[in-house]
């Protein structure tokens, strides 16, 4: 597919270059048949007026007004001549930067389904594999009740994963036809204490801070959206933080606006990226050495999401290392 579209943009630029070069030499061969029409018609009137004896000199023959007036004349479409062809040059400029942000717009968008072809084989395959050696293990063998609890927990946990997995297609796919948010009032205190438990249950080695700080908030939004929002979050955050994962949340209502505040000490986002996360499917680096899960929806949703709430996304450098994540979610 990349080496048909790199011949089809080698052709489009041959094609390109090939109408440029002839356009030129017509507007040399135009030009020059313009300069030889003039010198022609000047020499014709010159003879005339030397057969009708009223010739001078050439100092009084091109101050005359019949031949100023053919001179405007010549000048007026030798300008014409010039106007045309830088006009149709910065056409072709334009077209060849057109078909170039084209090209590199489908070589993205191409690799980006690539990668997520590749990502999403692979997180549907894992948890449906290890579901079925767990379910094979348990046909084989008789196990004692506390390996046995060990092993329906390790399948919950695979089960959870793929249901999380399929619910951001879900959405993924939703987000772009038909996601209306559904506005309520929500507790967020106990909204995200919820959410939080629900994490540190399913990775023990995280450790996440929470802090409120008014003593209690009510914000009118989508209870599921916004829990989507801050699960994405936070499954990012702790994807892309190396050992102990220590994340930090705040929220507070300022100037009815719901600001939520995300920050961790993970690898952090260059700013080249900054702009780019929140495209649907990418990822950063390259699927087939990347080690992290994922499958580049996760911010794509989340930017969906608060959008939607008519609301902002800013990122922030964490320091001494990490990123921080800064929402506002409208209460208009």
């Amino acid at each position: 597919m990349e080496q048909k579209s790199s011949r089809i943009l080698l052709m489009s630029y041959g094609v390109i270059c090939y109408m440029l070069m002839a356009f030129t030499w017509w507007a040399i061969l135009l030009y020059t048949k313009n300069q030889d029409a003039f010198q022609a018609k000047a020499e014709l009137m010159r003879m005339g007026m030397a057969a009708e004896q009223t010739y001078v000199n050439e100092e009084t023959f091109v101050q005359n007004a019949d031949y100023q007036l053919l001179a405007l004349k010549y000048k007026h479409q030798e300008s014409m001549i010039f106007g045309e062809a830088l006009f149709f040059f910065f056409t072709l400029l334009i077209g060849i930067w057109l078909i170039h942000r084209s090209y590199t717009k489908e070589i993205l968008a191409a690799q980006q389904r690539r990668n997520f072809l590749l990502s999403i084989t692979h997180e549907l395959k894992s948890p449906i594999a290890s579901v079925r050696l767990l379910l094979e293990t348990f046909l084989k063998r008789n196990l004692e009740k506390n390996h046995s609890d060990q092993l329906t927990k390790t399948a919950l946990k695979e089960t959870d994963r793929l249901t999380y997995l399929v619910d951001n297609l879900l959405l993924a796919a939703k987000l772009e036809t038909a996601y209306l948010p559904v506005f309520e009032v929500v507790n967020i205190q106990e909204l995200i204490e919820n959410i939080i438990f629900t994490q540190k249950e399913k990775h023990p080695n995280a450790e996440i801070y929470f802090t409120n700080c008014d003593a209690v908030i009510w914000a009118n939004l989508d209870k599921l959206g916004f829990s989507s929002v801050l699960i994405n979050l936070l499954e990012n955050a702790i994807k892309y933080s190396p050992n102990a994962p220590k994340i930090e949340l705040k929220t507070s209502l300022i100037a009815n606006e719901l600001h939520l505040q995300v920050a961790d000490c993970g690898i952090g986002i260059s700013d080249k990226e900054k702009r780019k996360i929140f495209q649907k499917f990418y990822r950063v680096g390259n699927e087939d050495t990347r080690k992290t899960k994922g499958t580049g929806l996760g911010l794509f949703i989340v930017s969906q999401i608060v959008k939607a709430h008519d609301g902002t996304i800013q990122i922030a450098d964490n320091q001494p290392t990490g990123t921080i994540f800064k929402l506002t979610f409208s209460q208009n």
